[in-house]
């Protein structure tokens, strides 16, 4: 029998096994888990809101579909908890913004709908940086999230509410968005298992926009394993997104459950120059020989335009925050501020107190970048910069079946250290970034820690719409050295 108290510690797919075997009740896992954010979130402060009374509700409804042999999925009565920019009909969606601070969804995002139909108890809101603008979750404006690993460092961002959930054991599962590497940088920083699809893969209806031609909804996990099972549930073709692809979605679970015939992996040599910590370096160097020693061919490759990835990401990304941020104006579903004495003052007040420093810059470099007279010399000529390196990953593809590259460049940072300097804070996501852009598939996995302990994460990138193949390579690791079920001391 598993010792109720330490429910929280485990992956989704033991909690579905001692579900299925009676070993404990969804109510009691909830309540797990309830009890485990009440002890250390004040530490951690992943949650910017949960309601418990729901989350059992959704618990007992769960233990009462299982008795009578009705469990809608594997996951069924496993909780999942949300980023706060994903929609749950009566919660609070408040993107970490003062300007959507009293806002309540009056809809279920399409990953929202199809966590419910598959039995999952959808729990709290999870912090992050305001609508997901940054790469350390200091952006927020409840307050930062802590890395759980050392509390006085960052989880990374702009997911980091999400990672540190997971890292911290306050859920077993949690979705986060990838907007520039918003899911892989904090899941390597926290030691967990994060992916970000192919770009159509999950819908993004019922989320909150930040940049829409790069968003993307995607699981956080302790196993590649229970990233595969989540991935299954989120994925599928949506109507209600223009850009959600038609295709079928296989059964990712089953496949990394197949014997895996080793094949031919990249090393991009633009990834492995100047800027990245020695600690960094060695665990993946390590992880490389591991590949090597399984049986993997490791090749080196070229992604020439990668180096222009930082500045065509932020014009492109911030041009279309812009836009989607426009909707904000203090006249619709948004805070109104009480200050203002006209027309002109409610948009103007409004968004100057709604909106914090980061998103403000954002916003004013896009509309720049928009702007007439400019439009062609950075918007456009981004988007062809865009189009080359889409280009540069289809070449690599024709030589090897997924590419391998460290996730960030350093470890967790000092809170306070890159938040005076922009710049720098952006080249957190220096190789992330790329994968946004050409809309491919990526994932990081743990692959060691730095000698004062702090986690290290790998990144695997695939083939658009590979997946499957992308977990199984990536799963022949986890599998073995399991660095996900590493947990920090709280």
């Amino acid at each position: 029998m598993t010792d109720h108290s330490e429910i929280f510690t485990l992956t989704g797919s033991e909690l579905s096994d001692g579900l299925a075997s009676g070993q404990f009740s969804s109510e009691e896992v909830t309540k797990s888990y309830l009890s485990r954010i009440k002890e250390v979130d004040d530490k951690v402060h992943a949650f910017l809101s949960y309601d418990e009374e729901d989350m059992l509700d959704q618990a007992k409804s769960s233990d009462q579909r299982r008795a009578s042999g009705k469990i809608l999925g594997p996951l069924d009565g496993v909780p999942v908890c949300l980023k706060d920019v994903i929609s749950a009909k009566g919660q609070p969606l408040t993107a970490a913004s003062k300007i959507l601070e009293k806002y309540r969804s009056p809809y279920d995002a399409t990953v929202t709908i199809k966590l419910k139909k598959a039995g999952v108890v959808v729990g709290g809101r999870l912090n992050l940086d305001e609508f997901a603008m940054g790469s350390s979750t200091e952006n927020s404006a409840y307050g930062p999230t802590c890395n759980p690993w050392d509390l006085g460092r960052v989880p990374g961002g702009s997911s980091g509410g999400s990672s540190a959930a997971v890292a911290a054991r306050e859920a077993p599962l949690t979705l986060g968005s990838d907007t520039g590497g918003s899911i892989r940088q904090p899941a390597s920083l926290c030691g967990v298992v994060g992916m970000k699809p192919t770009y159509g893969r999950v819908s993004r209806y019922g989320l909150a926009a930040f940049a829409s031609s790069l968003d993307q909804i995607g699981p956080f996990s302790q196993t590649v394993e229970d990233t595969a099972q989540l991935l299954e549930i989120i994925s599928g073709h949506d109507p209600l997104d223009s850009t959600s692809y038609p295709t079928p979605v296989p059964s990712f679970s089953n496949e990394i459950r197949q014997p895996f015939k080793p094949c031919k992996l990249g090393l991009p040599k633009e990834f492995f120059g100047t800027g990245m910590d020695d600690d960094v370096r060695k665990s993946i160097e390590q992880s490389i020989q591991w590949y090597r020693d399984k049986g993997y061919e490791l090749v080196e490759i070229s992604l020439p335009t990668t180096e222009l990835s930082i500045p065509v990401y932020y014009v492109i990304a911030t041009a279309e925050a812009s836009s989607n941020l426009a909707r904000y104006d203090g006249i619709r579903y948004t805070s109104r501020s009480e200050h203002a004495e006209n027309a002109i003052d409610v948009y103007a007040k409004s968004r100057g107190e709604g909106f914090g420093e980061e998103v403000k810059r954002r916003c004013i470099l896009g509309a720049y970048g928009l702007s007439s007279g400019y439009y062609d010399a950075y918007y456009l000529r981004a988007q062809k910069t865009r189009t080359l390196i889409r280009n540069d990953f289809d070449k690599a593809f024709e030589q090897v079946d997924a590419i391998l590259t460290p996730t960030s460049p350093t470890p967790a940072f000092k809170f306070g250290e890159k938040s005076e300097d922009p710049i720098s804070m952006y080249l957190s996501d220096i190789y992330t970034i790329s994968t946004n852009l050409a809309g491919l598939p990526g994932i990081s996995i743990p692959c060691g820690f730095t000698e004062n302990g702090l986690p290290i994460g790998m990144q695997l990138i695939g083939q658009a719409f590979e997946e499957g193949k992308l977990l199984s390579i990536a799963h022949d690791y986890d599998r073995e050295l399991q660095l996900g079920r590493s947990q920090p001391s709280l």
